[in-house]
């Protein structure tokens, strides 16, 4: 075993003490020996080694032994951290309030989801008119640990029937149940094998769905990128359903989905190779003889239908519009030639919504809302004015409600829901939390910096009120980076309790983000992905400037593409920071494209084997393979979860292998496994409590408390 004492000058000084401070015993760090391989990849005639491939194997079982010993490791060290149990007894009451999601009407019942303030998962509850509400599905009865989660749920048009999707243990992989939703029978077999899909009916006789192959080896890791899409016939056997589209040649996609129009008459099929740009299929659903004829026949836009009338297409898309825009088109000549432009592109992001005849234009303005209502012909009817500035979302319905929900958050704001007058544009407060948290005691703003190459980035910097810039402040470094997704303003419990103890939560909005559209989406992949970790970098540098915090009080922290994110920072500027919290991160930036449906992110990050340059490039900020010998890494808690099959924990697991081998210096290099768990979606309220009570305890005291902040006086200390 491999031991590094932390030679912590771990005393404390109380407020109501005389004389001098106690000194506390340091915590030992037992690392499990983590056997090397000789394994050896050429690239383009350059040998890299891979010491640790031996962990890709997560059926093999000295993987399972080298998890054991690693969260023994792990959690020795954690819980001797004083206040670990503190704050998790105060995640607990904070989190213990009543939830009710927006509801949803689905043939005589309205539906919600809620969670009682403990419940491990959200329990779905149905009432008819004034009635009594009712559970409908109850996931916490799934599994006995709160393992199995509700991961999707589909009626037909009249609400008769209904499918749900079920995940065990946090994978990606489902299975659909089907149910009758008046006396709530399920009406046949289980189906299987469902995974990067949703499920749409046509009619009351069926629905599509996606599947894969099962791969060959461990379906946890083995590569999917043959993806299908099949009809189910209600009361048939899964092994008699259709194969509609994928399976051939000329088919060959890795992500492919299907969904009918509102009225029936429209199978639309989307099919990409990876998480940017799509082809776009459609076929009439009333002609028995009617083909699939493509309306956009390769992969170079992100596009999709939103709405018909009869045979008018209204579509929405970034094809020469890098912000998005509408269009319109007929379904006989849907090709992009014959397009009519309806709601042009602007300079601001549109994410649109459909409800009550109307289209409901939400664009971001540097990451905020701003909601616009048009009609059909593309007149603007009004801009629907929000509670606050923030984060809007659902702003959509069925097509003949007069009402529908729209959810409103921020950082200090925790989410409320408001029931929308589609005719008028006034709206109430339908639902607002009861929670121990005051916002007005908090203050959040935005601030904009300038990155390495000059680039303006937007933050978000909350804090509470009052705050002393005194460069001492314990700080969380948030972002992700990636894939065209924006990261908005919302409300977390977890953030909260880090607050109330004097911490700042900052966001910046970095590019690879979707933020400013596709410019900024692609200004930060392949052979600029070097932007991403600049503008983080740029952040935590402004942060420490401008007396925030400074090295010895910041945290980073980001999860998959952001535990990437995390990753190449700590390795890249290891000064920066005192702890880095890098969860279900992409480690291994040569290999990444081999896992489950990896070979799929190579838009963002190109592989490997795309070419000699492309190659260097990768191995020059895989997290990896730029650990060095002799640097001092701050204090690191790699987080993750032995069923991740999307982000497999063998990119973690080598990580902290390469760190824990190579550190220098007393700052712990941890690994947190969380067993029986995935990607994040769905993991229990009890494990999620767990994790953010050792992920904050962790920071703290690696940031030099020895109680929680408000409770105690804060003692450095050095290696």
């Amino acid at each position: 075993m491999k031991t590094f004492t932390l030679t912590v000058l771990a005393s404390i000084l109380l407020l109501a003490c005389q004389g001098e401070p106690s000194k506390k015993e340091p915590i030992a760090v037992n690392y499990p020996t983590t056997a090397k391989v000789d394994t050896v990849d050429t690239y383009f005639g350059t040998e890299v080694k891979d010491s640790y491939r031996w962990l890709e194997d997560d059926r093999a079982p000295e993987t399972e032994a080298w998890v054991k010993e690693q969260n023994k490791s792990t959690f020795g060290y954690l819980e001797q951290i004083p206040f670990r149990n503190d704050l998790k007894n105060r995640l607990e009451k904070l989190w213990n309030y009543e939830k009710i999601t927006a509801p949803f009407e689905e043939g005589d019942y309205t539906y919600f989801y809620k969670n009682d303030g403990l419940q491990d998962q959200y329990v779905v509850y149905r009432k008819k008119g004034a009635g009594e509400a009712q559970v409908f599905l109850d996931p916490n009865k799934f599994s006995e640990d709160g393992t199995t989660s509700l991961a999707g749920l589909s009626f037909t048009k009249d609400g008769s029937m209904a499918t749900y999707l079920i995940s065990e243990g946090g994978s990606d992989w489902r299975k659909a149940i089907v149910m009758n939703t008046e006396n709530m029978q399920v009406v046949e077999d289980t189906l299987v094998d469902i995974k990067f899909s949703g499920i749409s009916w046509k009619g009351n006789d069926g629905f599509y769905y996606s599947s894969y192959d099962k791969p060959e080896g461990s379906e946890l890791s083995a590569k999917t990128d043959q993806h299908k899409v099949y009809y189910h016939k209600i009361g048939t056997p899964q092994k008699e359903d259709q194969l509609i589209y994928g399976g051939s040649p000329d088919q060959k996609h890795r992500y492919i989905g299907a969904g009918v129009t509102e009225d029936d008459r429209y199978l639309l099929i989307y099919a990409r190779n990876t998480t940017a740009g799509n082809k776009l299929f459609i076929q009439d659903l009333l002609d028995p003889n009617g083909l699939m004829i493509p309306i956009v026949a390769d992969e170079d836009s992100d596009t999709s239908v939103i709405e018909n009338i009869g045979t008018k297409l209204f579509i929405v898309t970034d094809r020469n519009a890098p912000n998005k825009k509408i269009v319109t088109v007929d379904a006989a000549n849907p090709q992009p030639e014959n397009w009519v432009d309806l709601i042009p592109e602007t300079e601001n992001v549109l994410t649109i919504g459909t409800g009550g005849g109307y289209f409901f234009a939400e664009y971001m303005v540097d990451a905020l809302s701003k909601v616009l209502q048009y009609d059909y012909n593309g007149k603007l009817v009004r801009e629907v004015k929000l509670p606050g500035l923030g984060s809007a979302s659902g702003f959509g319905g069925k097509k003949e409600d007069k009402e529908f929900y729209f959810y409103f958050t921020n950082y200090i704001i925790p989410g409320s829901s408001y029931k929308f007058n589609v005719e008028t544009g006034t709206y109430e407060l339908y639902w607002k939390p009861e929670i121990d948290f005051n916002p007005e005691d908090y203050e959040s703003k935005q601030v904009f910096y300038e990155s390495q190459d000059g680039t303006k980035i937007p933050m978000m910097i909350t804090h509470k009120k009052g705050l002393e810039l005194n460069g001492e402040n314990p700080t969380i470094l948030y972002a992700y980076g990636g894939f065209n997704i924006s990261i908005t303003p919302s409300f977390s419990i977890s953030n909260s309790v880090w607050m109330e103890q004097g911490g700042i939560y900052a966001v910046p909005n970095i590019r690879g983000g979707g933020e400013y559209g596709k410019k900024w989406h692609d200004a930060g992949t392949k052979m600029q992905k070097q932007n991403v970790f600049d503008d983080f970098i740029a952040a935590g540098e402004y942060l420490i400037a401008n007396k925030y915090t400074s090295s010895d009080y910041l945290a980073i922290r980001g999860g998959s593409n952001g535990g990437l994110l995390v990753g190449a920072t700590m390795t890249q500027r290891p000064d920066l920071m005192k702890v880095a919290l890098p969860a279900v991160g992409v480690m291994d930036m040569l290999r990444y494209h081999t896992f489950t449906s990896g070979a799929g992110w190579s838009y963002d990050y190109g592989t490997s084997e795309d070419s000699k340059e492309m190659f260097e490039y990768l191995k020059g900020y895989s997290p990896v393979h730029n650990v060095k010998e002799g640097v001092k890494y701050p204090a690191t808690l790699v987080t993750t979860g032995d069923h991740d099959d999307r982000v497999v924990p063998a990119h973690s697991f080598k990580f902290a292998a390469e760190l824990q081998e190579k550190q220098t210096g007393n700052n712990p290099t941890l690994i947190r496994i969380e067993t029986n768990a995935g990607h994040g979606a769905g993991t229990p309220v009890s494990k999620t409590i767990e994790q953010y009570a050792d992920i904050f305890g962790f920071t703290l005291h690696n940031m030099g408390f020895e109680q929680l902040p408000n409770q105690a006086v804060l003692k450095e200390f050095k290696d």
